[in-house]
């Protein structure tokens, strides 16, 4: 409810520093108004306060009445809150900004109507610094749709200290609820990951409501955020490098079995790592040379090679994808290990898989002698459902 009004002359009181209380008696005077005194008013930080904290939230709260309207507001933005069912009191669900002058408008009726008006101010404390959202994958305003196994990553402008704060902050709310939890991966980034994967076909929102909130000695959140993502239909593809076969699940039906080869033996690096691979990106054309793993890519005589290799779809940051292999290569495909750790497939085959690839997507590995590193890429699937966890500020015990 929107509430315009000055300060009623009976609503005058001097201010506490925890809170002021404001009395009325309404219209109506004598004996009777003193006899049913109006509602009295109780504000949070009280009027005049100076340097409250932000992450301090407004409270309201009445004696002999009821609420039945409160307004927040500091600069060009109101502070939603709540009543409580009996209306006897109010709070912010949100936190404040550092260095702004805010108001309380509020309004209580008791027994025969009597009201009380009251008006407040406070100056919130200033900040030695604000902590935002620099990025959050997925973006969300496109149309992508993402993988089941996709995570959410938060990254912030700065270290983040109080963690645990911060984190109470990030909520996620999906149409078809899983359970999940945050890992801190570096003082500066946050990964949801879910205890299973998403179910397809839905909605699923991410909010921050970071205003407020104390991240370190000074730091306080500036503003909230809001993503809305969609997940796409379940697509986990199964590679069998012993077989040399990758199966593709659509919503769990298998849809494709391809004839593939992983990466060979011949240097440990080559050998593609075994384990929950993510979908991170896809590219029509994609050039790739043998410096990753310190060769001239002139140097043809120690495995130097300079390649445009299409329909690469990368599933690590180290540079493994599934895409076509070289018309040199088609021979070994279904038969033996011969990438550099990448997985080859036919033409049609890898310009399919490319056509249905979405961000997100599981490319599962068995069966090499190398461990696929939880670091590489979006590989967080790699630990335990406990083991992440473990990576949460609000975990107990």
């Amino acid at each position: 409810m929107k509430i315009r009004m000055a300060l009623a002359a009976s609503a005058m009181a001097v201010a506490a520093s925890a809170g002021c209380s404001f009395s009325g008696n309404g219209d109506k005077a004598g004996a009777t108004a003193r006899q049913e005194p109006g509602p009295r008013v109780t504000v949070t930080p009280g009027d005049g306060t100076q340097k409250v904290r932000p992450d301090q939230r407004v409270s309201v709260s009445v004696g002999n009445g009821t609420l039945t309207g409160v307004e927040v507001r500091g600069a060009d933005r109101e502070v939603s809150g709540a009543f409580t069912n009996d209306r006897a009191s109010w709070r912010a669900n949100v936190g404040l900004k550092p260095s702004t002058d805010y108001t309380v408008e509020a309004i209580a009726v008791g027994k025969g109507g009597r009201q009380t008006r009251v008006t407040t101010a406070f100056t919130t404390v200033g900040a030695t610094g604000s902590l935002r959202i620099a990025d959050i994958t997925p973006q969300g305003a496109s149309a992508e749709k993402v993988g089941v196994g996709f995570p959410i990553i938060v990254d912030f402008n700065r270290n983040v200290t109080d963690r645990a704060a911060v984190e109470r902050a990030l909520k996620v709310r999906s149409d078809k609820p899983v359970e999940g939890s945050w890992y801190w991966t570096s003082p500066k980034q946050a990964v949801y990951r879910t205890k299973r994967y998403w179910a397809p076909h839905q909605k699923v929102r991410f909010t921050a409501r970071l205003t407020g909130v104390a991240a370190g000695k000074g730091i306080y959140g500036s503003r909230d955020y809001a993503r809305t993502f969609a997940v796409g239909p379940s697509h986990v593809a199964t590679v069998d490098s012993r077989r040399h076969i990758m199966k593709v699940r659509i919503d769990g039906v298998v849809k494709r079995t391809m004839r593939i080869s992983t990466g060979s033996s011949e240097r440990p690096n080559f050998i593609t790592a075994s384990g929950p691979h993510l979908v991170m990106g896809k590219k029509r054309v994609e050039h790739m040379d043998s410096r990753w793993m310190g060769v001239d890519p002139k140097d043809t005589a120690n495995g130097g090679y300079s390649e445009d290799i299409p329909w690469a779809v990368r599933i690590t940051s180290s540079g493994e994808y599934v895409h076509q292999g070289a018309a040199s290569a088609q021979r070994f495909l279904g038969v033996a290990n011969m990438s550099h750790g990448c997985v080859r497939a036919t033409p049609q085959d890898a310009q399919w898989f490319f056509g249905i690839a979405q961000r997100g997507d599981v490319v599962d590995v068995t069966g090499t002698t190398r461990p696929l590193p939880w670091t590489n890429g979006w590989s967080y699937w790699v630990k335990t459902w406990d083991q992440w966890q473990r990576g949460s500020a609000l975990r107990s015990g």
